[in-house]
Parts: structure tokens; C-alpha cells; sequence
């Protein structure tokens, strides 16, 4: 339960007409971060401790049978990463349960982006923001344990059924040893739609080509970034990203609940990190990985949280734009020594 009361892939807010009117916006959602993880200057409100990281994507072109985007044409486009633990601590201790990220953009060949930021969680725990926004209050840290609070978890599943079910397929997927080995989900559905206009429902992950390892004691503070530091400088990591395809009965509104496994995939090509960056100017740190930058071909579902996550993005992009900026607490130099 800890370690994943905190997972977003960015947060909630007012839009859209499905939250009441002044209820829930993109700042109130902002200052309920800042609540429970404090105001770090300059740093995301989520997912705040991160390394940047740089690669490129080689397309099968098997994707282009489904969505018309020019990213998935056979050949190979730039891509910039962002590897990263939910929470708004950026200076957090890492934790095998704490639940990792992985945002990246794809500049494709015709100058279109496309912006994704993926977990490694095969369900997202709530179907609406105001659920989401529920459970960040019940999960605030206790002072003394540092854990929730477990008569207000308790309350908060027994009003959302919902999250108690995604919490248990959660549960039947542990963590892996690191980042390298992760695979990393992007858990909304989204809609790609070929050449010839034919439209389908999609969600994707991106899956590690190196052997799963079963976690190890934590070895340091930093230690799961600073073990991707180390293989990274030995060698480029891989990821195959795979596209789901959807029946038309499959949800496309509720990313708590999975698909059957039986749905048509499609290897669409291979992300491939070559490098990691301490954040700074100019690379990751100032990219918002807001999952409505889109390409041509492909356009968001009717989940809800998709519009809402984009708003609070902005405004977290925003405020810490506005703010002074403070060194990393993940530094590749140190470890690379």
C-alpha cells in the first residue's frame, strides 16, 4: 500500500465539466501535493526525483498498420527520457515498492511529437480524479511512522471498490530488481487510426529486453538509480514497445482495469537509452511529458484522467518554472567517479 499511495503519472484537475465547478482544479491539486510532500522550489510535484536520459526509437513499422502517426513508419527517430520515482520528494530514499516512471518524447521525422509518461504498474489505482485526489489525502504520512494513516486507507478503500481491485492485480505483479529491468505501462487507452481512416482502441508498454532479476536489499539511498547509472555507462538499455490492440467491449474510460491478455499486440519497434543526465537545463528537467502531445493519428480516449493529468502538468510545468532551481539529488558524476 505504501509504495503505491503516491503513484500518479502527474495528477488531476478540473476539466471538462467532470469535476464540480471550483472543486477541483489544477492549482488545488497542485497545493494538495505541496501538503503532503512539502514545496521543493524548482522540482515537479510528482515524480520529482529524476535522471534525464537520451535514445532513439528503431520502428518494425508493423505499427503503421494501425495508426498513420510517423513515428511508427520503418526507420529510427530521437527520443528524450526521464527516468523517475513517484512521490513529491526529490530527495526521497529509493525503495523497491516505490512505483518508477518513465516519460518520454519522440520527435518524429515530419517535426510532430509524441509525449508519453509510463509506469511500471499494469493498472493505474483510480478511475476518476476525484478518486485519486481521495486517496492522496487518505495516503498523506503520519508523523512518527511515516506511513498513512491505516483507519483512513481502510475508509477510503471501503468508498472505492474500484481501487481495492486494482490494488490487488497490482499486487500480482512485484516490482523487478531496477529501472532496466522494468517494464513500464502507459495504462491509458488511447485511439490510433490508420491510412485508410479504420480506428482502434490502444494502450502500450514498453518491455525490458534484459533478464528480470529478483530485487536485492537496497544498497544506499540513491542505489536504484545509481545501478541504471552503472549499466548505462557499460552498455545502451532496450525496450520493446508493444502495442495493445482493443475490442470494441474493452474499457477505454476506467484505467483500472486491465484487458484480457488474449488481445492482439503488435511489436512496434525499440526504445533505446543510450544515456543518463543529471537534470539541468536543456535536457528532461524542463520537458512536460503531457500525454495529450500527440501526433497525428493518434487522439485520447474517453478516459477521464487523461484531460485532467494534461492540466495539472501545465501547471505544475508553471509554478516551477517560476521558482529558483536546486542541484539534483541524482548525480551522475558522483557515481561515475
Amino acid at each position: 500500500m505504501a509504495g503505491i499511495a503516491a503513484v500518479d503519472v502527474g495528477g488531476f484537475a478540473y476539466a471538462g465539466g467532470w469535476l464540480r465547478p471550483g472543486a477541483l482544479t489544477p492549482p488545488r491539486f497542485a497545493d494538495r501535493f505541496e501538503h503532503v510532500y512539502g514545496r521543493h522550489d524548482g522540482f515537479r510535484r510528482n515524480h520529482a526525483k529524476g535522471l534525464s536520459a537520451v535514445g532513439t526509437f528503431t520502428s518494425t513499422g508493423a505499427g503503421a498498420a494501425i495508426c498513420r502517426a510517423a513515428v511508427f513508419r520503418a526507420g529510427k527517430v530521437t527520443v528524450i527520457g526521464r527516468f523517475s520515482l513517484s512521490g513529491g520528494l526529490p530527495d526521497q530514499a529509493d525503495a523497491p515498492t516505490t512505483v518508477r516512471g518513465l516519460g518520454l518524447l519522440f520527435q518524429g521525422p515530419d517535426g510532430q511529437q509524441w509525449r508519453t509518461a509510463m509506469v511500471n504498474i499494469p493498472v493505474f489505482p483510480d478511475s476518476t480524479p476525484q478518486g485519486f485526489y481521495d486517496r492522496l489525502i487518505a495516503s498523506k504520512p503520519v508523523p512518527g511512522t511515516g506511513k498513512a494513516d491505516p483507519e483512513k486507507m481502510a475508509v477510503f478503500l471501503d468508498r472505492h471498490p474500484e481501487t481495492a481491485a486494482a490494488m490487488k492485480v497490482i499486487k500480482q505483479a512485484p516490482p523487478s530488481s531496477g529501472f532496466a529491468d522494468s517494464t513500464f505501462y502507459g495504462l491509458n487507452a488511447f485511439r490510433f487510426t490508420n491510412g485508410a481512416g479504420a480506428t482502434v482502441p490502444v494502450r502500450w508498454a514498453a518491455v525490458p529486453q534484459e533478464a528480470a532479476v529478483a530485487p536485492a536489499a537496497p544498497d544506499g539511498k540513491d542505489y536504484l538509480f545509481d545501478d541504471l547509472i552503472r549499466a548505462l555507462a557499460q552498455r545502451a538499455l532496450n525496450w520493446r514497445l508493444v502495442l495493445t490492440v482493443g475490442e470494441p467491449d474493452d474499457p477505454t474510460h476506467d484505467a483500472t482495469k486491465p484487458w484480457p491478455r488474449s488481445r492482439r499486440t503488435i511489436d512496434a519497434g525499440t526504445v533505446t537509452v543510450t544515456a543518463v543526465q543529471t537534470e539541468a537545463p536543456g535536457n528532461a528537467r524542463d520537458i512536460n511529458f503531457d500525454p495529450l502531445v500527440l501526433p497525428d493519428g493518434i487522439t485520447a480516449s474517453d478516459d477521464p484522467l487523461l484531460a485532467a493529468r494534461s492540466a495539472v502538468y501545465a501547471r505544475s510545468f508553471t509554478r516551477r518554472a517560476e521558482e529558483p532551481k536546486t542541484p539534483s539529488a541524482v548525480d551522475v558524476s558522483r557515481v561515475l567517479r
